[in-house]
């Protein structure tokens, strides 16, 4: 009787566990890769929501995340730094501009206290017109005596020729000027000034009218105003003081002040 041979025992794994476990092993690292894809990178996302808090971090400084392509990334920085240099530059020139306006308009007021000082020497008329520079422009100052008697608005004789002469001096100038009427503080009340306010503005109206009817000069450069006793040179104390805010004033302006 013959012996059966027995089959020799394949002691590895089944074919099949090779198949399976490449399978497991590719699941396991396709996991891996997307447990890794979900992990955020909490210093770069502090960086974007900080940059999104402050958003001229865009236009003026650099990206606090690196750039994948950093010469790219340069030629964009340069073209915000320069979009904001132009942005600027309005406010900038701006400045400058009035800088220069306030530098011409010293000059321009320079210039003429100049031309009126030298007109005042050459007609002879600094005992009784006095000049002087202000923010609006040059103020020629002309006191009652010299024009009106006390309580009036018409002009004295004697006060004719000096506003011609000033009549002369606005011929060659084109500013506008104010003529101010000015009082002490002593009250008048009459029938026709029932208070300082109407005289003052009766007489720079009388002396605004003979200028014009004495020279020629459009009417539309005058402007008359009449302050009363408010804006006084002096304190009112005394009869001198009284006097010296009596007075009359050309304000001839600042030709941006024209207006």
């Amino acid at each position: 009787m013959k012996l059966r041979r027995k089959k020799p025992i394949d002691k590895g794994s089944p074919k099949w566990m090779v198949t399976y476990a490449d399978m497991v092993t590719l699941i396991l690292v396709f996991f891996i890769l997307l447990f890794s894809m979900s992990q955020i990178d909490l210093v770069k996302f502090q960086a974007v929501s900080e940059s999104f808090r402050n958003r001229m971090i865009f236009d003026s400084y650099p990206s606090p995340l690196p750039m994948e392509n950093p010469t790219e990334h340069t030629e964009v920085q340069k073209k915000k730094e320069g979009s904001i240099e132009h942005k600027n530059a309005p406010e900038e020139v701006s400045q400058k501009e009035d800088n220069q306006t306030d530098s011409q308009q010293q000059d321009s007021l320079d210039n003429l206290l100049q031309e009126v000082e030298a007109f005042l020497d050459e007609n002879q008329l600094n005992n009784v017109i006095s000049a002087n520079r202000t923010d609006e422009g040059v103020v020629l100052i002309l006191q009652e005596k010299v024009l009106f008697e006390s309580a009036e608005v018409e002009i004295l004789d004697i006060g004719k020729p000096f506003l011609d002469k000033i009549g002369t001096l606005l011929t060659n100038v084109p500013n506008q000027v104010r003529v101010e009427g000015h009082t002490d503080n002593r009250p008048i009340s009459s029938y026709r000034f029932p208070s300082n306010w109407e005289l003052s503005s009766a007489r720079a109206s009388s002396v605004i009218r003979h200028v014009i009817e004495n020279s020629n000069i459009d009417p539309t450069r005058f402007i008359a105003a009449g302050y009363g006793d408010t804006r006084p040179l002096v304190e009112n104390n005394s009869s001198e003081n009284w006097s010296k805010n009596r007075r009359v004033e050309f304000v001839i302006l600042e030709l941006d002040n024209n207006n």
